[in-house]
């Protein structure tokens, strides 16, 4: 579990998160969304670190991340994955390196107990015979769940997903949002994705929170997002639904 209790952060005057307190549960698939600008981005990377609250606090579990040091910081990064926007793998190293990459960095496990894992991490996102391939011998798919795969390398507790969908067509999307779904089940993880997609929101949404100008201003459920009287929650969910018909109707 990850608590986030009176987050408030400020670039100059400028008020990006204000006051927000949310909890992102075990096992569940946590999203956050809201409109570009909102305070979504900020907020996760508050959650784990790249950014300094002005205020409130940040716990793992009952333990305080915002008011450790770096190196009790850096031992809960490496309870952490991330997959980040684009996937982010590293063009020069093979599949297999990027996986292990997390491995190599934070570990002293010998080189076969590390291709075991990593072995393990590629088989359990469906990717088979691709250890020695490049990313730019991969399709966008392919390369999404490598970027998993490396995510889970470390047997992560939390798992950070920056809009896991960006440039993947609708049917790549369905399969790495069930995928996330089906691994944060699995190892029950507390996984949390900032996105924008609307069929993430509705097929995955264990638990969504939604930021409006900087405050938290709806939490609930997929099932529930679609019944709520919020106007500005309503109004975000047309316009995105709207923009996803028309870029499908017009690719």
């Amino acid at each position: 579990m990850i608590e986030a209790k009176n987050i408030s952060k400020s670039f100059g005057t400028h008020l990006v998160l204000n006051n927000i307190s949310v909890t992102f549960e075990q096992g569940k698939t946590n999203l956050i969304i809201g409109q570009s600008g909102s305070g979504k981005t900020v907020l996760m990377k508050c959650l784990v670190g790249l950014l300094e609250s002005d205020s409130g606090q940040v716990i793992f579990d009952g333990r305080i991340f915002s008011e450790m040091d770096n190196k009790e910081k850096k031992l809960i990064r490496q309870e952490i994955g991330m997959l980040f926007q684009g996937g982010a793998l590293f063009d020069y190293l093979t599949v297999e390196e990027n996986v292990m990459f997390p491995l190599n960095m934070f570990t002293s496990k010998s080189y076969e107990e590390k291709r075991e894992r990593v072995n393990f991490c590629l088989k359990r996102v469906n990717l088979i015979n691709v250890e020695k391939l490049k990313p730019s011998e991969l399709s966008g798919g392919m390369k999404k769940r490598v970027a998993i795969a490396r995510a889970i390398a470390m047997n992560p507790k939390y798992l950070f997903c920056d809009e896991p969908n960006s440039g993947l067509d609708p049917k790549t999307s369905i399969l790495i949002d069930n995928l996330i779904s089906e691994i944060t089940k699995e190892f029950q993880m507390t996984t949390v994705i900032n996105t924008h997609d609307m069929n993430s929101v509705i097929e995955i949404g264990d638990k969504i929170a939604f930021i409006y100008n900087g405050e938290l201003w709806w939490e609930g459920t997929n099932k529930e997002i679609l019944n709520t009287s919020n106007k500005e929650i309503n109004d975000f969910v047309y316009a995105t639904k709207l923009l996803r018909k028309l870029k499908v109707n017009n690719p």
